[in-house]
């Protein structure tokens, strides 16, 4: 049975094997920050010359890129040209996908 992660030591892991013998088997240092941490998104923030008040100037800043509607929500949600959202919520902005996705956002599921 495994010690718990905080009190297991980092250089020791016991291992029954080969007729019930017990060997003392070197394994690496846990690590601090978990796969699923590592893998998310940093909460940046998105600076204001990223965010436009109209559609036009945000295809001007980034006309190979797509053009979203942000909401600056805890949900951290972009709406593409098609939603019925688009432009529409209280507390968002125009800008553009790849600095949108970058900076945590996410697409709506509807």
């Amino acid at each position: 049975m495994p010690f718990p992660k905080k009190y297991r030591p980092w250089f020791v892991s016991l291992c029954i094997a080969c007729g019930g013998f017990a060997w003392l088997w070197p394994m690496p240092p846990v690590q601090a920050q978990t796969a699923a941490a590592a893998a998310k998104p940093s909460a940046a923030r998105l600076p204001s010359s990223e965010k436009f008040s109209t559609a036009t100037a945000a295809a001007q800043h980034c006309p190979s890129d797509t053009v979203v509607w942000s909401t600056f929500s805890k949900s951290r949600v972009f709406h593409l040209s098609g939603s019925k959202y688009f432009g529409k919520t209280k507390h968002g902005a125009y800008v553009c996908e790849k600095d949108a996705v970058a900076a945590g956002f996410h697409a709506a599921k509807r």
